[in-house]
């Protein structure tokens, strides 16, 4: 198959694909941070949506896509969209962000493609599109953490849980005690380092760690979304 893998720089996704043998690119405005500069496009990933084009990725190889793509993983940025910017969204309608973020979203929902996934946080697609198909956590998939995450399907099955974990009474979040209390911040996605302390709230460094996607749910993506090339 060949899958493009929209607005990711991670790769998480698209190796997880190559790894059963598809031929899948990463597309997104900043440079991979995946380490496979040749499946990655830097670029606005709009003109490639409906296929039947050509695109040079980061080692500088031209490819082409003819026809439409077999499928296409979406991850539209979602700064503008999610409820955990609300206290920012007067601000964002008035001065047009928020309306650019909503058009960018829907041009996903539009495409020629058969099979299209869509990710975002819990948001304001919701109402200004439609409600999601389904709502994942990654506790579903064998990582301690909560983080809903929405998906708007068209062609695509829902996602089963491949590694469901009992949320402890207390909450993941609060399993941290420094300082003399407990941190709820410190155990979410992105908040600690690997020697162990951990980020502010706020550093711009856990905005681009929170966006990336988790192991456990790529690899259910891409198990169970495309599963193994048979050519």
């Amino acid at each position: 198959m060949k899958v493009l893998v929209a607005c990711e720089e991670s790769q998480a996704v698209t190796i997880e694909l190559r790894r059963l043998g598809h031929e899948a690119y990463s597309c997104d405005l900043e440079p991979c941070s995946g380490g496979h500069p040749e499946w990655h496009i830097r670029r606005d990933v709009i003109a490639l949506l409906d296929g039947d084009y050509m695109f040079e990725t980061d080692d500088g190889n031209i490819h082409s896509i003819i026809g439409s793509w077999d499928m296409i993983i979406a991850f539209p940025p979602c700064t503008h969209l999610a409820v955990s910017g609300a206290a920012w969204f007067e601000k964002k309608r008035a001065n047009g962000t928020q309306d650019k973020a909503v058009d960018f979203f829907l041009r996903f929902t539009d495409c020629k493609c058969e099979r299209v996934a869509i990710e975002n946080p819990v948001g304001i697609m919701s109402t200004r599109y439609r409600k999601p198909d389904q709502i994942i956590q990654p506790f579903m998939f064998g990582h301690p953490f909560t983080k809903k995450t929405c998906l708007w399907l068209k062609g695509l099955p829902q996602l089963f849980a491949t590694e469901l974990l009992e949320r402890p009474e207390n909450g993941w979040e609060n399993q941290q005690y420094t300082n003399g209390r407990y941190s709820g911040y410190g155990k979410k996605w992105g908040g600690q380092r690997e020697d162990g302390t951990y980020r502010k709230y706020g550093d711009p460094e856990v905005k681009k760690i929170r966006s990336k996607t988790f192991p456990g749910i790529a690899r259910a993506m891409a198990e169970q979304w495309a599963g193994r090339d048979k050519e």
